[in-house]
């Protein structure tokens, strides 16, 4: 077991380790005064894991309740938000008690908006049950809903206090579901470390507790530095102002990881040919995608893209910064005129 800790604007831990799950009661208890928690769950990782976390909540003196949405980036909505924000205020909580996010991405993300908003602040607790949540959402405190007009276009910076880890989960996932998560820890290796990259390349699920724990705190420094993401924390966007638009153009039938692999693969190509980085980069980057059948391009037009990107919120007085990789294991922030992001969506899309 490894404890990483996260010093932001609330210092907490990310525990990380296999057969953890149970000890969350434990952990708790340590933590949070109030013995009142809603366990927010979709309806798949509910089905899964919520009696044993309910189990270990319960035996360690809280009075638990669930909250149960339906899976699914659709639920990621203004109305799932509200209909937590009401499920807490008729459970009658109060800041001293606690709320916990048990899921991947979209839980973590709407629970901990909720967890910011409730009371004007609750403390929350992480337990990601997908790689991309354990390596990526659930550890830096960006908190967010969709609204119809873009993704993460609503939410909060709200860090929670604790993140738990349990690595069994990971190896148990489908193989789909594990690849989206290798497109975030791809990401982690081209933007800041060649040690990352080595481990993916030597085998993932081998080496996985070590993935999983450099890329958390890849994060932690990045966190550390910028919470706010006002700077550096914006290397974590690599791939992810084209993937925001693919997203949105598929209907979120592409997948997060997938969309992910496409813009990261999008704007390495671009960046090769405009001179921008090493030679191979792109090369490396489409290989490591394709190891975990990942995509690496898809048929919309660099316009499609374009129009698409214009609603994300990424873009500042006409301006947009984006991820450039720059040598193998380093990444630089590129700051660019809106028109200029459509020629690096045109060069990135052309074979």
């Amino acid at each position: 077991m490894e404890r990483i800790r996260v010093n932001a604007s609330r210092a907490y831990d990310v525990v990380i380790g296999s057969g953890i799950l149970e000890s969350i009661g434990a952990e708790m208890s340590s933590l949070i005064k109030g013995k009142r928690c809603v366990i927010i769950a979709d309806d798949i990782t509910n089905s899964i894991y919520g009696e044993r976390v309910k189990r270990s909540i319960c035996d360690a003196g809280f009075s638990v309740e669930s909250f149960v949405f339906p899976h699914g980036e659709e639920s990621k909505s203004a109305e799932t938000f509200v209909d937590i924000l009401e499920f807490l205020a008729e459970a009658k909580l109060n800041r001293a008690d606690s709320i916990v996010a048990l899921g991947g991405g979209v839980v973590g993300d709407i629970t901990g908006f909720a967890a910011a908003s409730f009371l004007r602040g609750i403390k929350f607790v992480q337990i990601p049950t997908t790689l991309l949540a354990a390596v990526d959402s659930s550890v830096g405190g960006k908190t967010a809903i969709n609204l119809t007009a873009g993704k993460n276009l609503a939410g909060a910076f709200y860090q929670p206090s604790l993140v738990l880890c349990d690595t069994d989960i990971m190896r148990d996932l489908p193989e789909k579901i594990f690849a989206d998560g290798m497109a975030e820890v791809i990401k982690y290796g081209a933007i800041r470390s060649t040690k990352v990259l080595a481990l993916i390349k030597d085998g993932a699920h081998k080496n996985l507790d070590e993935i999983i724990a450099e890329c958390v705190k890849i994060k932690r420094d990045v966190v550390s530095e910028d919470e706010f993401d006002t700077g550096l924390r914006q290397l974590l966007n690599f791939g992810h102002t084209p993937a925001h638009a693919i997203e949105k153009l598929s209907r979120y039938e592409i997948s997060h990881g997938s969309a992910v692999a496409v813009g990261m693969c999008i704007m390495a190509r671009a960046a090769e040919k405009l001179g921008m980085c090493d030679v191979g980069i792109y090369d490396e980057i489409k290989a490591l995608c394709r190891e975990f059948s990942l995509p690496t391009e898809v048929s919309y037009t660099a316009e499609e893209l374009f129009s698409f990107a214009m609603s994300d919120k990424k873009r500042s007085a006409g301006y947009v910064t984006l991820v450039v990789p720059k040598v193998r294991g380093e990444s630089v922030l590129h700051k660019v005129p809106e028109d200029e992001m459509k020629k690096f969506f045109a060069l990135g899309t052309e074979v």
